[in-house]
């Protein structure tokens, strides 16, 4: 499991006493990669499912596949994978 700085639901950095809070960050990291365009992460600009493009042409098999293929770049088995009709996304991945 991966730690690192954590964020808010803002994405802002938490701080803690005038410092970064440090935690596990396996969720966090599924959420940046979900919400992220290609070319959003400047020393990965190929990273990033960019969940905003299948909202207006939305196939689920696409959207999943781009899901998957971006976790296993970063390191996670993605155990299971279920996008529903109104795009709930039920993820079960791990690094």
């Amino acid at each position: 499991m991966p730690n690192d700085i954590l964020l808010n639901e803002k994405f802002e950095p938490i701080l803690t006493n005038g410092d970064f809070t440090i935690g596990e960050s396996t969720y966090q990291h599924q959420k940046l990669l979900l919400f992220a365009d290609k070319g959003e992460f400047k020393a990965y600009p190929a990273s990033g499912v960019g969940s905003r493009r299948f909202l207006e042409n939305f196939r689920s098999d696409d959207f999943a596949r781009e899901i998957r293929l971006e976790f296993m770049a970063d390191g996670m088995t993605v155990n299971t994978l279920k996008i529903g009709e109104n795009l709930e996304i039920t993820i079960d991945a791990q690094y």
